[in-house]
């Protein structure tokens, strides 16, 4: 494992297609795939799995309760899968 610290990571968001709108503050390419935020490792692993052909895991913004914002609340949030078209759903759901 190579880690990189960058002084600005929205070069990586264009680089690898990171929607807009699913954007966060933290940007890593494992394997190939795009993990952008405060995505779970249990979702990272899945998609290792899985092997699909999307391009990557966002969690959107920096919700409360996700991994590295954990607090004694936490909200509901999804973490997304995208796909070269600009195409995205959700990959799971967390309440």
């Amino acid at each position: 494992m190579v880690v990189q610290d960058v002084a600005d990571t929205s070069v990586y968001r264009r680089k690898y297609g990171v929607p807009e709108s699913l954007r966060s503050c933290h940007t890593a390419v494992v394997e190939g795939y795009v993990v952008e935020g405060h995505v779970p490792a249990g979702e990272i692993q899945r998609l290792l799995r899985e092997r699909t052909k999307a391009k990557g895991l966002p969690t959107p913004g920096m919700p409360v309760g996700s991994p590295g914002m954990e607090s004694t609340r936490s909200e509901p949030y999804s973490v997304m899968i995208f796909y070269g078209e600009g195409r995205s759903s959700v990959y799971k759901r967390y309440s």
